[in-house]
């Protein structure tokens, strides 16, 4: 079995680590290269920056952060946010990252990301996926929302990706949405067909977050992080909620994810990556120690 992989994420705004709540009340954590720095010694696998500025004229700054990173620390660096095109992501190639994470740009135009691919090789584009738990809605309503979306989503229409979209009432009341522009978005494609889809596109990984889970501490959701991952063959990184180790843990064993992304756990110094390998460690999970 593959060593499963703990990545703690960084929030990136103008060239400095920032920490808040449910996206506001945003305050400085300090220089990212130390950040990062402080957890190469602690023995992350990866690590990965979201840029949340992600705009075209502040771009040159992450690009500065990723290159005086990858200077000083050498474990891989994945970057998110606002990626478009690209010579996006050659740039971000170009400055030290080794993959890049696309959500709303891949939603707007699927086939981005079979160009990444082809391009740049499977192995450096993660398609990220922000999922929510939708309810039960009747026919009628779902045609509705399904003709709201149909008028921004160019492909909508194309029967290749007809079966992306939730058709008719699920009777099970369990399914989940995909969310895009931060998860403000809904676009009634269900989660486990669009991670389907971008496999199939070339995407070599994975980055589920669970909208409900995020930031609640509560656990990853572990119902849909196991259907993601029983439905694709790439590896899955699971992200949203965690609380303590066991969260964890439970992420990779009952979700069956390859690897978990947490932030806060670690930023407030809650535990240390030393000590959530440890603690997967002692309960037979292989890591890299």
């Amino acid at each position: 079995m593959l060593a499963r992989r703990i990545i703690p994420c960084l929030d990136v705004k103008d060239g400095r680590v920032v920490k808040g709540v449910s996206f506001v009340n945003l305050r400085d954590a300090g220089d990212p290269v130390e950040v990062a720095r402080a957890y190469d010694e602690q023995g992350a696998d990866e690590l990965t920056f979201l840029d949340i500025t992600a705009s075209h004229e502040k771009r040159g700054i992450i690009l500065d952060v990723v290159k005086r990173t990858s200077e000083q620390v050498f474990m891989p660096l994945t970057v998110g946010g606002g990626i478009k095109t690209l010579d996006d992501i050659r740039e971000l190639l170009k400055a030290g990252c080794d993959k890049v994470s696309i959500n709303t740009s891949a939603v707007y135009d699927p086939h981005f990301i079979k160009s990444a691919a082809e391009r740049f090789g499977s192995q450096c584009i993660v398609v990220a996926i922000d999922a929510k738990r939708t309810p039960v809605v009747t026919d009628s309503e779902r045609a509705a929302q399904l003709a709201e979306v149909s008028g921004k989503l160019p492909w909508s229409t194309d029967l290749e990706f007809r079966s992306l979209f939730f058709q008719g009432v699920d009777e099970t009341g369990v399914h989940w949405e995909v969310y895009t522009h931060g998860g403000r978005k809904p676009t009634c494609i269900d989660a486990v067909a669009w991670a389907m889809k971008m496999e199939e596109f070339g995407a070599g990984e994975i980055l589920l977050t669970s909208m409900d889970q995020d930031g609640q501490k509560n656990g990853y959701d572990i119902e849909l992080t196991r259907a993601v991952s029983n439905a694709v063959g790439i590896p899955v990184i699971a992200s949203g909620g965690v609380g303590n180790l066991e969260h964890i843990y439970e992420g990779l064993i009952a979700g069956r994810a390859d690897a978990a992304l947490a932030a806060s756990i670690f930023h407030y110094k809650e535990y240390t990556i030393r000590e959530a390998k440890e603690y997967l460690r002692d309960k037979g999970v292989p890591v890299r120690l």
